[in-house]
């Protein structure tokens, strides 16, 4: 029996915006300056979602935090330049949060690049809680990051929904017992994922038929 939805809680990277081209040539960047190696984008986007600590460590065993430095400090200075808003992401959270949905943010990002991300100025009246990173002890996979979130805004996980665009995302809402909706734009593609979401949107604005505005109840939303 599906259950009223009165929250949404968001991935940022690759699913509110468009951070592709900067998490790549930050990624090349880094590598090129400490390690000397120049990594394809096609293989750099099999890691997107993950964190940065983790990919890091793919390609070096050593003390990666001149690496973190670096990613961070070309992250911050080209952010703006290279990202923006995925279609109707902002008039789709206004709207939610017009409706008196709750809503949140659930990033691997860590909170110094969160929290100089300019962007999130322009959605932070409706965004009722943010968890990065260096927000939990163990991040996304593991439940943790949604369930602090879940804490945070006092709901449980049956009304809550989790949009991502990363393997990360669907496996973190599946180990929360939140329902999860993967984005169609993102790098990976759906029947690459091993926990198939229950949602897929193909568009921003689809959220809103998955949501019905005046039950808040779940519609049933396109699954192909």
């Amino acid at each position: 029996m599906s259950k009223d939805i009165s929250t949404v809680l968001f991935d940022l990277d690759g699913t509110i915006l468009d951070t592709n081209q900067l998490v790549v040539a930050s990624f090349q960047h880094t590598l090129k300056k400490h390690l000397n190696l120049d990594v394809d984008e096609k293989e750099l986007k099999r890691y997107f979602g993950e964190p940065l600590t983790k990919t890091f460590q793919r390609y070096y065993s050593g003390n990666i935090n001149e690496l973190l430095h670096t990613f961070r400090q070309f992250d911050v200075a080209n952010h703006d330049a290279l990202t923006s808003f995925f279609p109707h992401a902002k008039e789709v959270i206004q709207l939610l949060s017009d409706k008196g949905i709750k809503l949140g943010i659930v990033t691997s990002k860590h909170n110094y690049m969160t929290s100089r991300c300019s962007h999130l100025d322009e959605i932070s009246n409706f965004i009722h809680t943010i968890i990065t990173f260096d927000d939990v002890t163990n991040p996304k996979p593991n439940p943790e990051p949604i369930e602090k979130a879940l804490y945070a805004l006092a709901e449980s996980p049956e009304h809550a929904l989790m949009v991502g665009d990363s393997v990360e995302d669907i496996i973190s809402a599946k180990n929360a017992g939140v329902r999860s909706v993967f984005v169609s734009w993102s790098e990976l593609k759906k029947e690459e994922l091993v926990d198939q979401p229950d949602f897929v949107l193909d568009d921003f604005l689809d959220l809103l038929k998955i949501i019905n505005s005046e039950k808040g109840t779940v519609r049933k939303a396109r699954l192909s």
